[in-house]
């Protein structure tokens, strides 16, 4: 008996609600029963199911109170894994550079640690002569990250070499009144 009179205060109430919101309502709960209706057992929901939810999510507003058949956790469950499918496909790999082997990479940076004064146009010409072919920014990519300078010094050796004078640069210019620098 309760239910009759909740449904019959649903109807009244109803009549004070927007047209499009009362057109949702109704669409949704006839979707709802026409997949109760295509199956005996445990409704199933197809992929243009979901996609009419995700739809109504979107632009109806009181969406939760016509549910019926799954939870509102549930759409937006669907929701979030439509959006983890976007991303997915939009992040897939599209082709690009063709990879370089392992014994190739191996290769180059043999010659990078045993000659520090070739570049990496050398190498890509002595490569050349072995007959591999590849692009001289493909070489730089994979050098070693911990090179030295060409001269064989590094950065440290360079200011301990230098530092005297880089003090004396840096510490002891004085400008005089005439904007001379001593």
């Amino acid at each position: 008996m309760s239910d009759v009179i909740l449904a019959l205060l649903c109807s009244l109430l109803s009549g004070f609600q927007s047209r499009r919101l009362l057109l949702l309502e109704n669409l949704a709960l006839r979707h709802q029963l026409a997949v109760l209706k295509r199956q005996a057992r445990k409704p199933r929901l197809c992929q243009a199911d979901r996609l009419l939810w995700l739809a109504l999510l979107r632009v109806w507003p009181n969406w939760q109170q016509a549910l019926v058949l799954f939870q509102p956790e549930t759409l937006i469950a669907w929701h979030r894994l439509g959006f983890r499918l976007f991303w997915r496909w939009k992040s897939r790999a599209r082709g690009g550079r063709p990879s370089v082997e392992r014994e190739l990479i191996t290769l180059m940076r043999r010659m990078w640690s045993s000659n520090p004064t070739w570049g990496s146009k050398w190498i890509q010409a002595e490569l050349a002569k072995l007959g591999i072919q590849i692009s001289d920014s493909t070489i730089r990519k994979y050098r070693p990250k911990n090179r030295r300078c060409r001269n064989g010094q590094n950065w440290r050796t360079f200011l301990g070499n230098h530092a005297r004078d880089l003090i004396a640069v840096d510490f002891f210019a004085v400008p005089t009144a005439t904007f001379r620098v001593l």
